[in-house]
């Protein structure tokens, strides 16, 4: 499976509350994290969801 680098690069301040729990299950709690991830069929539909918020980068 392909991995990815997934790095939060805007603030979740003032979002929705149901993109703040993707970005939590995601493993992201502030601006400028980055978790390394295997890219799934439900971690592509997550970061569809939040896209706007993180920069994805393939490994």
């Amino acid at each position: 499976m392909e991995e990815v680098i997934v790095t939060q690069e805007r603030s979740s301040i003032g979002i929705i509350p149901m993109h703040k729990k993707t970005l939590v299950a995601l493993g992201l709690k502030k601006k400028g994290q980055s978790k390394k991830h295997k890219m799934t069929p439900q971690l592509k539909g997550m970061l569809r969801q939040v896209g706007y918020l993180l920069k994805v980068e393939k490994v």
